[in-house]
């Protein structure tokens, strides 16, 4: 691939931001697969963030409101996925805080449901452990797991 002249990375990493949010690590990466040198992608990197096409914060809530609502993420595992973009902690921590606890319960309630159906009605500890085991692979907090597991009616569907 021919290497990109700095103004003609600059409006195709423009056009990269605009599809959706994008953090700078991504962009970063996009610009680095471009074969842009490492001082060009600096200084583009600043201009989209002062045009406000790369914003952390705004990125951080809306990656966290995706996550929840299409693929039914936990906070755990969509703490991880921030922090391996390398998305400032404060940006992360200010995106937790502002999930909707009933919505976040139900997305759980949701998830428990489905697998309980799944699993077809036994209502065992191996059939817990299970929940449980997937529940957390999804992210969720244990504690909260155990506690939606332990009231919410075998019978009960969530959707």
């Amino acid at each position: 691939m021919k290497q990109l002249s700095e103004p003609e990375a600059l409006n195709k990493a423009a056009a990269y931001c605009t599809l959706c949010e994008r953090c700078t690590f991504e962009v970063s990466n996009k610009l680095t697969a471009w074969c842009v040198e490492y001082a060009a992608q600096q200084r583009i990197i600043e201009r989209l963030e002062s045009e406000g096409f790369i914003n952390e914060e705004r990125y951080c809530k809306a990656f966290v409101n995706d996550k929840i609502r299409f693929n039914h993420w936990g906070r755990i595992k969509i703490t991880a996925a921030l922090r391996e973009k390398r998305v400032p902690k404060e940006n992360i921590a200010a995106a937790i805080e502002q999930i909707d606890e009933e919505e976040y319960s139900n997305v759980l309630k949701e998830i428990i449901a489905g697998k309980r159906k799944e699993l077809k009605g036994k209502e065992d500890y191996q059939t817990q452990q299970k929940i449980l085991r997937f529940a957390a692979s999804r992210g969720f907090e244990p504690s909260l797991i155990m506690k939606i597991i332990r009231f919410t009616p075998k019978d009960e569907i969530y959707l």
